[in-house]
């Protein structure tokens, strides 16, 4: 993914494409019509396992009587939220905001559609979200189509959350992320789980390229406890250009991966974290 959630420089390494201009725009047209062309897919198979999650957690739950939030982290224009409240699939939404149709309109009638198209496919079991993302633009058009029922730009990494943002991590139950682990750190962890008030999970797909561990001791000095299949993994987009790939195959190695079967074809791959409060 392009560089839209934080203002750290830790992930952000040399040789991965930027794509910080798609996330400043109005509405996700220049999103979807950027990463179509690399097959961006990573939403689509964190779809499944976010809903199995959140209803994981929602039975979890503390007999609070308002259902825990998600909070979804580099949340872009809320295409994680897109797929795990409504009856969508990522294809589709490729599909409809490329199409001469959606092009030819207006950013605000782009917006009543959406809200309107959304609504018709809300699903019964949907969960409040919330989104953090450091490019406004993106949050605000996810809360004015109904999306996402409140935004943050906090930058995590630079600053302490906002009065806002932290009255809202206090509803918290379960934090997302789907390529953003190149671009946060375990500060921006560290201060989202300062703040919580309840038991809070986090699932998260990050990149091989990068290593998680920082953020797995951060995680684990907060009560919770990860696990990951590192033999399977999950294709999250084609390389952008030959440099590209070749800074991914060096950092996989780098951390000791084996890029055979997965990087060296052509694409990055994730891992899939899933981190839960130890048993007491």
């Amino acid at each position: 993914m392009g560089r839209s959630c934080s203002g750290g420089t830790e992930g952000a390494a040399e040789g991965k494409a930027r794509f910080d201009d798609i996330y400043d725009r109005p509405d996700p047209r220049a999103y979807f019509g950027r990463l179509a062309p690399l097959e961006y897919e990573i939403p689509h198979h964190a779809q499944r396992v976010f809903r199995q999650v959140a209803t994981e957690r929602a039975a979890f739950d503390d007999g609070r009587p308002r259902k825990s939030a998600v909070l979804d982290v580099c949340c872009s224009y809320g295409i994680n939220a897109a797929l795990l409240n409504h009856n969508v699939t990522l294809a589709q939404m490729y599909e409809r905001y490329t199409s001469p149709a959606c092009l030819a309109m207006s950013s605000a009638e782009l917006a009543a559609r959406d809200k309107e198209f959304y609504a018709k496919r809300r699903r019964p079991d949907a969960v409040p979200v919330f989104g953090l993302d450091v490019a406004a633009p993106a949050g605000h058009y996810a809360v004015e189509v109904g999306l996402l029922d409140a935004a943050f730009s906090d930058d995590l990494e630079q600053a302490s959350p906002s009065p806002r943002l932290m009255r809202a991590l206090s509803e918290v139950g379960l934090i997302t992320l789907t390529g953003g682990g190149s671009y946060v750190t375990a500060r921006t962890f560290a201060a989202l789980l300062d703040s919580a008030r309840r038991p809070v999970w986090v699932s998260a797909f990050v990149l091989r390229t990068v290593s998680y561990h920082p953020i797995v001791r951060t995680l684990a000095a907060h009560g919770l406890g990860t696990t990951v299949d590192a033999s399977r993994t999950y294709p999250q987009r084609l390389f952008a250009d030959e440099r590209e790939q070749q800074y991914a195959i060096a950092a996989v190695r780098a951390l000791g991966i084996d890029p055979t079967g997965r990087e060296d074809t052509g694409r990055f791959h994730s891992l899939r974290y899933e981190s839960r409060p130890d048993a007491p």
